[in-house]
């Protein structure tokens, strides 16, 4: 994590962590769809000493989610919890903070200090008047400085708002103040269709100016929608390789044949979803922007009125009447997936 490593998608259980059958079905079912670091919440004692047999039962990297009491995150660190995540602002005294970064060294498991808007220091809060960019910056930064002085340096940092422009300008302060990993997201976005656009905006924003080492996508539900519109926000800014790209136009009054273009490009986007070769695909309605777009995928096609040209690595492969011409492109797409596949 860090430096120049892949960007993660991270997702958070919903489970309670205490019920090992429900939580490691969850945490594999995260892990089949691509989530690549889990987090869980660790409330209590019952949810602290489940943490060895999800560990065993499990293989991606796990966090203990940590409020209020540290002595459970000592308890999940001795389990074998990989990582530790915790809000200082609500984990009692710096002695506290001491006992459990002593314990974390020992067992070489890193730290993620999580400032959020909700749980700003009253004495921070008074002084900035509410939860601003400035104010969770310097939380979590002061935070931070109780771990270096206790020689710790494995450290994360999150400092999340709701508000997207916020947490934009929050993250920009942290990554001029330090070079430790952060973690980015938009938190308490919502659940619909706005929650993602919202995830999609901050994160983008950021990562486009090279900040942020891991992600979140905070959507209320079930978290397999998470790491989807995680890892589409990685591939949509170019910063992970892998699955069917699809490149198709809007329509307008020059496409000719709108409920066959239409149709083909949902027929890609579902038939090859769960891809993970990596292969740019064009699906284009006209004569105008089509051809161009068509050379420099992988594959394209583009309609006429009732025919199609198809090109495969900038060249004029074939064309003909559809439908036909449209199962032979699928055909042709199918191909160069396994063919990806095996270069692998």
């Amino acid at each position: 994590m860090g430096a120049d490593a892949p960007i993660s998608v991270q997702s958070m259980t919903n489970t309670y962590t205490g019920d090992v059958e429900a939580t490691v079905t969850q945490v594999q079912q995260l892990a089949e769809a691509g989530c690549e670091i889990v987090r869980m919440a660790v409330n209590d004692a019952a949810a602290a000493e489940a943490v060895r047999e999800i560990r065993a039962r499990t293989q991606v990297p796990l966090v203990a989610d940590i409020h209020f009491d540290y002595r459970l995150a000592i308890t999940a660190i001795e389990n074998g919890i990989d990582k530790i995540r915790f809000n200082p602002g609500n984990i009692g005294s710096e002695a506290n903070v001491r006992a459990l970064v002593d314990c974390a060294k020992a067992h070489h498991v890193p730290i993620r200090v999580g400032v959020n808007a909700g749980s700003l220091d009253k004495a921070l809060l008074a002084r900035y008047g509410a939860p601003t960019p400035a104010a969770l910056a310097e939380s979590a930064l002061s935070h931070v400085r109780i771990l270096e002085r206790a020689a710790f340096s494995d450290i994360v940092i999150s400092a999340k708002i709701s508000n997207v422009p916020e947490t934009v300008e929050t993250y920009y302060l942290l990554s001029k103040a330090c070079n430790y990993p952060l973690h980015v997201g938009v938190t308490e976005a919502g659940g619909g269709e706005l929650a993602v656009i919202k995830s999609a905006a901050g994160i983008g924003a950021l990562l486009l100016a090279g900040i942020g080492d891991t992600l979140r996508v905070s959507l209320t539900g079930d978290p397999l929608r998470e790491v989807a519109a995680g890892i589409a926000i990685l591939r949509a800014l170019g910063l992970r390789k892998e699955g069917v790209e699809v490149i198709s136009c809007p329509t307008c009054g020059r496409c000719k044949n709108l409920a066959a273009h239409a149709a083909l490009a949902e027929r890609v986007e579902r038939e090859f979803r769960n891809e993970t070769a990596y292969l740019k695909v064009a699906v284009m309605g006209c004569a105008v922007n089509g051809p161009g777009e068509a050379r420099e995928a992988d594959i394209g096609i583009a309609f006429g009125r009732t025919n199609a040209v198809v090109f495969k690595r900038g060249e004029q492969a074939f064309a003909g009447e559809l439908p036909g011409v449209a199962e032979r492109f699928l055909a042709e797409v199918r191909d160069m997936l396994e063919e990806r596949k095996k270069e692998q």
